[in-house]
Parts: C-alpha cells; sequence; structure tokens
C-alpha cells in the first residue's frame, strides 16, 4: 500500500479527535499532505472513524480528483476534498487540515461572530483572529474559494459561517492543538459574551503583532522546506534493489574484477538537488524523538561516556582521531568484526565507518589476519633494515595499477601528500601547486589552505605560517576555466605550477563529484601548461577497483598518493608512487649524490607489519571481488535511502559513487564562501544538523562518518544493508514535518 505513512497520520488524527470528543460518527473530515507529492491523503465519505483503517483512507490530488490506488477498498472521498487541495496550494506550510463540526465554535458559527485576539497563545498559534468564513454550501467549489481566499492572509483557524471550523497545522500533531485551542478560545469568547455584553476586552495590538511574527516565521520556514525542494528520486516499493549478495555468489573464476561504480552518476541533476537543499531552512529531528535520542548515550553508553569523560584529562578533545568525535559525545569500541561494532556496553552497531574507508574487505578480516600474523612470527613488526614484503607490496600495486612505476611506502595519507608535492616541485623546479577548494589532503602546512570549505584560503591555518601557503593556490570545485586563469597566472608571474592535485571523485571523497570527463580535462591541462596530475587515492585507491580511480576514469596521473587501503586497515598505510623518472627523486640513502633526491623518511614506514597486511588484504581483494561486492552493497544502501527519502517527501540527498555513499541532510558541506553572508549565518545549525543525525543513527544502531558519509565493504550482505535501511527509516519517521 502506498503513502502508509500518510494515511495512517489520517487514522490517528481521527482516533486522537474521537477519545476528545470532537469528532462524532462520520461528520468532518481529516487530511495529511504526501510529502514530496501534489497529494493528500483524507478521511473517506460518509464513513465511520471509530471503523476507519489505513487502507480505508484515499487519496486526492491539487486538483481535488481522487487518485484510485491498489487498495481494493473502492471508497469515495470527502465531498469536502476540494476545500482540502485548495488551502495545499495556496499555503506550502500547510501540512494536515482538521474540519469538524465542534459545539462551541460551531455555536460562534451560527453568530457568525469572528474571535478576537484574547491571547497571546492564540495569536501565535492560530492568527491574528479567528475570522469568518462567508457561507456556501457543503463541498461546493463556491465553499472551497471562499476557503481559500481567507486562509492566503497565513492564519491557522477559521470559522465557516453556519457550518463548523478549519484548522490548519504544519504536522498533523499541530493541526489537532490548534483544533483544539479553537474550542478552547471559543468557550472563553462565548462566556465572555454572556457575562457582560460589549466588555470583552483584547490583547494590545503590539502585543498581537509580536506573536503574530512568530506564527509567519515558523510558517515561512516550513513552506520553503517545500517551494524550494526538488522532486525526490522515485523508487517504487515493486523495484528490485541491486544485490551484493549476487555478485559475491559468483564463482570465483567467473567473477569480473571490474569496478564498484556500477553506473556513474548523473553530475547535474545531483548537484541541482544538494543546491536546493542548502537552499532549504535546517530540517531535523522532532524535539521529542532527539529527547530520545540524547536519552539512548545517556542509559545505554555509560561506559563510553566514563571512559572518554576520564580520556579528557589526558588527551586534548578526549579522542586521538577527528573521526571518532561524535555527538553528544564518543563511543568506545571493544571489538569490531565484519560490518559490526560492539562498545564498552554491549550495545551493537552496523559499521558504515569502516574506520574512514580502509576496511574494503571489512573490519578485522580473518584471512589477511592470520597471514600477517605468521610474518611478524617470523620478523617481527619492525626491523629498521630492507624486508620482502616492501617489494612484493610495489610488486602488486604495480599489477594492478601499471602507472605505478615506482613506489614509495610512507606513514599516512598526510605525508604521502608532503611527499607527492615536494617530488613534484623537485623534479618541475617549479613551486606552485594548485588544489580543487574543499578537498581534504591531510593536515600538513601545505595543504591546509581551502580546506573543506571552498574559497576560505587559511581560514583553517591556524599555527602556520603565512611562507607555508604561499605557494598553494586553490579553485572552485568545477571550476576547469578558473583552474585554467590560475595555471596562465603561474606561468607569467610565478614560475609556473608544478602540480596540480585533485581527488579524482572530487572533494572531500565525492562530496562534490566531479562531472565524468573532469580529471581527462585537468589531465589535458596539465600537459599543456607542464604541471604534474597528481591523484589523491587515499580514499579512492582499491576501493573503487583493483585499478582505482585511475583505471576507471582512463586517466593517467604523474604521481599517486596512497593510504587507508593500501595497508588493508593495518597501521602506517601511506605512499606515493608514480613515473619512474619523477619516483627518482624519493631515492632512499645518505650519499645525496645525484643532489635531486629530497628528504623523505620515517622509522616506521615500509615496515613488515604495514607491507604485509597491505600486499595479503589487495591480494585477498581481487581473489574475492572485494571492492566490486561492496560497490554493489553501495548501491543497495543508495537506492534504499532515495526510497526512503520518496516515501517520507524528504529534501535530503542520497548518492554513491560505488561504495562510498553520501547521505547529506544538512547541505552543510556544499556551502562556500561564494555566499559568505549565508556561510556565516548558517554553517553552524546546519553543522549542527548533521551531528544531531549522526547521533539519531548511532541511537539506532548505525554508525556513519559524521551523520553524512558512509563507507561500504564486502561484509555488507543484502541482510545487513536491509536491516540497516529498516533502522533509517526508524530515525526519517521521527523528522519535523514528516
Amino acid at each position: 500500500m502506498r503513502y502508509r505513512t500518510s494515511r495512517q497520520h489520517v487514522v490517528e488524527m481521527c482516533r486522537t479527535m474521537l477519545e476528545r470528543g470532537y469528532l462524532k460518527a462520520t461528520e468532518g473530515n481529516v487530511s495529511v499532505r504526501i510529502p514530496g507529492h501534489r497529494l493528500y491523503a483524507v478521511t473517506p465519505s460518509n464513513y465511520d472513524y471509530d471503523r476507519m483503517r489505513a487502507e480505508d483512507v484515499c487519496i486526492v490530488d491539487f486538483d481535488g480528483k481522487h487518485v484510485p490506488d491498489d487498495t481494493g477498498v473502492g471508497l469515495a472521498p470527502s465531498i469536502e476534498c476540494g476545500m482540502h487541495a485548495n488551502i495545499y496550494r495556496e499555503r506550502p506550510d500547510v501540512n494536515a487540515i482538521v474540519h469538524t463540526h465542534q459545539p462551541y465554535a460551531s455555536a460562534l458559527a451560527f453568530l457568525r461572530k469572528p474571535i478576537p485576539a484574547l491571547t497571546d497563545e492564540q495569536v501565535r498559534f492560530l492568527g491574528r483572529q479567528v475570522a469568518i468564513i462567508d457561507y456556501a454550501p457543503s463541498g461546493t467549489g463556491f465553499l472551497a474559494k471562499n476557503v481559500q481566499k481567507k486562509v492566503s492572509g497565513g492564519d491557522n483557524a477559521f470559522i465557516i459561517a453556519n457550518h463548523g471550523i478549519v484548522a490548519l497545522g504544519t504536522d498533523p500533531d499541530r493541526a489537532v492543538f490548534n483544533m483544539a485551542l479553537l474550542e478552547k478560545v471559543s468557550i472563553a469568547y462565548l462566556l465572555a459574551l454572556t457575562s457582560e455584553a460589549g466588555r470583552v476586552y483584547t490583547i494590545p495590538a503590539a502585543i498581537r503583532e509580536i506573536a503574530f511574527a512568530k506564527l509567519r516565521k515558523d510558517e515561512k520556514r516550513i513552506a520553503a522546506q517545500i517551494t524550494e525542494a526538488v522532486e525526490p528520486l522515485r523508487v517504487s516499493d515493486e523495484e528490485v534493489l541491486p544485490s551484493a549478495d549476487a555478485v559475491a555468489a559468483e564463482p570465483a573464476a567467473q567473477a569480473k574484477p571490474g569496478y564498484a561504480i556500477s553506473s556513474y552518476l548523473d553530475v547535474d541533476d545531483t548537484m541541482r538537488r544538494l543546491k536546493a537543499l542548502v537552499a532549504q531552512p535546517v530540517r531535523g529531528l522532532r524535539h521529542d524523538a532527539m529527547l530520545d535520542v540524547l536519552n539512548y548515550f545517556e542509559t545505554k553508553c555509560r561506559a563510553s561516556k566514563e571512559i572518554t569523560d576520564r580520556a579528557k584529562r589526558r588527551i586534548p578533545g578526549g579522542v586521538q582521531h577527528n573521526l571518532a568525535f561524535n555527538h553528544p559525545f564518543p563511543l568506545a569500541i571493544d571489538r569490531a568484526e565484519g560490518a559490526y561494532l560492539t562498545d564498552r556496553d554491549g550495545n551493537t552497531y552496523i559499521d558504515f565507518l569502516q574506520a574512514g574507508g580502509p576496511t574494503i574487505l571489512g573490519s578485522n578480516y580473518g584471512p589477511v589476519n592470520e597471514q600477517v600474523a605468521a610474518v611478524i612470527r617470523e620478523s617481527g613488526p619492525v626491523t629498521g633494515l630492507f624486508h620482502e614484503y616492501e617489494l612484493r607490496l610495489a610488486e602488486i600495486i604495480h599489477q594492478y595499477m601499471p602507472h605505478i612505476e615506482m613506489y614509495r611506502s610512507l606513514g599516512s595519507g598526510t605525508e604521502a601528500v608532503m611527499a607527492a608535492v615536494r617530488g613534484a616541485r623537485a623534479f618541475t623546479g617549479k613551486k606552485m601547486v594548485i588544489k580543487v577548494g574543499g578537498a581534504y589532503h591531510g593536515w600538513s602546512d601545505t595543504m591546509v589552505y581551502g580546506l573543506r570549505v571552498p574559497g576560505t584560503y587559511r581560514m583553517n591555518a591556524k599555527g602556520i605560517p603565512f611562507g607555508a601557503t604561499n605557494s598553494t593556490r586553490e579553485t572552485f570545485p568545477h571550476a576547469l576555466g578558473q583552474l585554467r586563469r590560475k595555471l596562465i597566472e603561474n606561468r607569467f608571474l610565478r614560475g609556473g605550477t608544478a602540480a596540480v592535485i585533485v581527488e579524482p571523485l572530487g572533494p572531500e571523497s565525492g562530496t562534490r563529484p566531479v562531472p565524468r570527463d573532469f580529471n581527462a580535462q585537468v589531465r589535458r591541462l596539465c600537459d599543456e601548461f607542464g604541471a604534474l596530475l597528481i591523484f589523491d587515492e587515499v580514499v579512492t585507491g582499491f576501493r573503487v577497483g583493483m585499478g582505482g580511480a585511475a583505471g576507471y576514469f582512463g586517466v593517467t596521473p604523474d604521481l599517486t598518493v596512497f593510504g587507508k587501503a593500501v595497508s588493508g586497515g593495518y597501521p602506517m598505510a601511506g605512499g606515493v608512487g608514480g613515473r619512474a623518472e619523477i619516483m627518482a627523486t624519493f631515492g632512499s640513502g645518505l650519499d645525496g649524490k645525484s643532489g635531486a633526491h629530497i628528504q623523505v623518511g620515517g622509522t616506521l614506514s615500509a615496515n613488515p607489519l604495514s607491507c604485509a597486511a597491505g600486499y595479503f588484504a589487495i591480494q585477498e581483494m581481487a581473489r574475492t571481488n572485494a571492492p566490486v561486492i561492496a560497490g554493489r552493497a553501495g548501491d543497495r544502501l543508495t537506492r534504499g535511502l532515495q526510497r526512503l527519502l520518496d516515501k517520507y517527501g524528504l529534501p535530503y540527498v542520497a548518492y554513491n559513487q560505488g561504495s562510498i555513499v553520501h547521505l547529506e541532510c544538512s547541505g552543510v558541506m556544499l556551502m562556500d564562501m561564494r555566499s559568505p553572508l549565508k556561510l556565516l549565518k548558517e554553517n553552524k545549525p546546519r553543522k549542527r544538523l548533521m551531528e544531531q543525525m549522526g547521533a539519531a543513527y548511532a541511537a539506532h544502531g548505525i554508525i556513519t562518518l559524521a551523520g553524512s558519509r558512509m563507507y561500504t565493504s564486502m561484509a555488507d550482505t543484502d541482510e545487513v544493508i536491509d536491516e540497516a535501511l529498516a533502522r533509517f527509516d526508524r530515525v526519517f519517521a521521527q523528522v519535523e514535518g514528516v
């Protein structure tokens, strides 16, 4: 049955009003807007509310026409459906309507007496006054037009002459509340009228206007969520979701190595949806639902809170890793296994963080652990001298990425970016480096520039001297024309450009996804201006496929930066590789004979533990086809999320690039310095919403990266993904206005 949630809202509203005595038998009617559609659910005509079920509720479009569906009940909608349709068209802030014949308000309907502003509460929720709508026969277009004319003023309650009342709300609960408040005010007004004729005192006009301004502000905020939204992606209940299990079940001999990205996303449409999300007011959980989330952490996560509170005395901020800081406090994890995490309190979570992306095989993968343990039993985790697995790791990377002719292991993605930039400058003899604004390339002095928010230059560069970033420039995402201008400026004013560094899927792992041909065009610009092209494949290396993003896009960079998956989730995950002639500048040793060697190093770089782990993990990823399986899991998760967003009419945006899944609820990562006032005003509330949604997901047993990004792994079977979608369903059902 389609639109079950909206139908159920109608049934629940009727039940509530029956219990309170506001409805009798079949009188009156109730409706709820269906989010994301020009449809609403409304009570059937002449049908007993006490017997009503969700499937009995009718669906009507905004032209007032009945939309038959597959419930098989065949009831006709209320004769007042034209009135409801007119209200929804006229007032985008209204999501629920109540029409009743309640006794005290009806008495005023017979007197044709409007209710003036008696209390602040009345004005704040109902409007400046409760006006009288001119009489017209029930169910006629005349009555529908009379109502539409009155509701356009912004009030939320009206008395229909010789008929009854209409109460409007931004959600079903508010519509019922407004209806009840109208009856309360009607009783008070009638008593005042009969007590001493002509001596009814109203509140001062100035106070009335202050209270009314609050109402209008709320109404405009809710209306913007509809008028500035784009139509959700339609995903029917009958559509079969992509299957990771089907790929995993293929015999090894028949499995196609392929890539995690089954089809490249429509970037223009995705960006249109993301921009629409940023244009709207934030929309998070209802207040009561957020209190339940906080209560989960306070009551179910006490051991985590105790140990992380202790940690604040010895660790800055209480955690060592940026990803570990979650609202309202970090969770302390005791066990990681496959697709799950278990915290100190014994709570189990579906793990879509996957340590930030490196564990494509799933957490704590046994076959790799066993082989690594065998190597370590012989050599220990570090020797300080050469070990066979340094070579094996370099050889297996070259096997799957032939453009990596040589590879130098380092300690992290940040170190690898530092080395790549330094190597590019040494090889080209030029100093300028250009990055895409908003991209994250680690925390080195050179790259903390235009970090996360495009156009912010040194906003995050506290503690970094100006000289460290003097040779770094940024361009806005997708802005190839601006990149060309920067390259021209550098050629004529600054001695040329050493390198352009990009995340091949787009800044922040595709938070701003790039068009399919973007990398190829950057490659051409680099060739034209004699700059090296550096791919930051810290996230995409092996996660997009065994050939990395370079293989998927068919674009060959000069240097490639690795991290995360290059040691399969073990520590010291980093390195840089590329053309042999460029990689010659990374030669180790103390002699310095060539004069071209750059200074890179690290006592623990290329240790047996990390190199063996990387070698065996890459071997296992190829053997099991893990990147493709993880990618199909990402497809299933994304399509399921899109179905839920359609179901609830939410403005959130879900999309994926294989096993990298984005779920944007606030759009904070899409803001930039093109709109500095909007950034200044909305950055904090949008970031707060992202944190709160991340907490809500965790309270329902899902761990994400900051509430906006998820990494799927080979361990995410169809059953795991379907359970996650059921949990997301419960969260989305608690969003304001649903």
